[in-house]
């Protein structure tokens, strides 16, 4: 009979993958690296674990699209289709995707048991954009992330007043999250576009300078925030994947008025 010191207990470890300490190393690390190179490294080491791009393919999308396949075409690319899309957005990703040599990837949607239960006519982005955001964007990349590890996001500083401050790497649900662009201003987007000859957003032309779903963007004026366009008229600058929204939990208040 075996002892009760020679069995094998299962057990599950809970930590995170990623810690605040682990986040401020590599931010140390690669301090005034290249975008580029910074990736190529981290790609090449793979210590990242189970790791993803997520893009909105939007106006300035192709950049960090081109450098994560240069350095590593394998890597996963999410794009979050809320279903309110701009059909050039649409035309775009196949076009980014064909042309960069992007391996894998890949497209999450909203439940559609869910948009029949709080979104039954698809207006409830006027009436309460941020649970739209919730059900629409939120919630699907919530589901697309579950399994990483890591994910590397588009975000950049200078986009808007609340971007300012933003870590190359920061820690997020126990995730890290890689912000390849933070540092980046609009003339070293311009530059790299020009110097690869990146192919544009074809709405950017008409004064779209930051795309999101069709109804809840505008064109930007002269002048103003790259992200005035987004959500106009309302008190809201983020979508929610990268910062939280409250609609979601606040069905009954936010119902349209007629």
């Amino acid at each position: 009979m075996a002892s009760a010191a020679a069995r094998i207990v299962d057990t599950i470890d809970a930590r995170p993958a990623f810690t605040q300490a682990d986040a401020d190393a590599l931010n140390a690390r690669f301090e005034g690296v290249e975008a580029g190179e910074m990736l190529a490294t981290l790609f090449a080491e793979e210590e990242l674990g189970e790791v993803a791009l997520v893009s909105s393919f939007g106006t300035e999308a192709a950049v960090l699209l081109h450098l994560v396949a240069q350095a590593d075409p394998r890597v996963p690319v999410v794009f979050v289709d809320t279903l309110k899309m701009f059909d050039e957005t649409l035309a775009y990703r196949e076009q980014l995707i064909d042309q960069f040599g992007i391996e894998n990837a890949s497209v999450v949607t909203p439940d559609l048991d869910v948009l029949a239960a709080k979104d039954e006519n698809g207006l409830r982005w006027s009436y309460d954009p941020d649970g739209c955001c919730e059900i629409r964007k939120v919630e699907p990349l919530k589901r697309a992330k579950a399994g990483l590890d890591a994910w590397i996001s588009g975000r950049k500083a200078f986009q808007s007043v609340t971007r300012q401050n933003l870590p190359r790497f920061e820690i997020e649900d126990g995730r890290l999250k890689i912000n390849p662009l933070g540092d980046w201003t609009k003339d070293d987007l311009e530059e790299y576009f020009e110097a690869h000859a990146l192919p544009r957003h074809p709405l950017e032309e008409q004064g779209y300078l930051s795309v999101g779903c069709a109804p809840c963007t505008s064109k930007v004026k002269p002048g103003e925030d790259p992200r005035a366009g987004r959500w106009r008229g309302w008190d809201k600058t983020e979508c929610g994947i990268h910062t939280p929204v409250s609609g979601e939990d606040n069905d009954e208040a936010n119902q349209p008025v007629f």
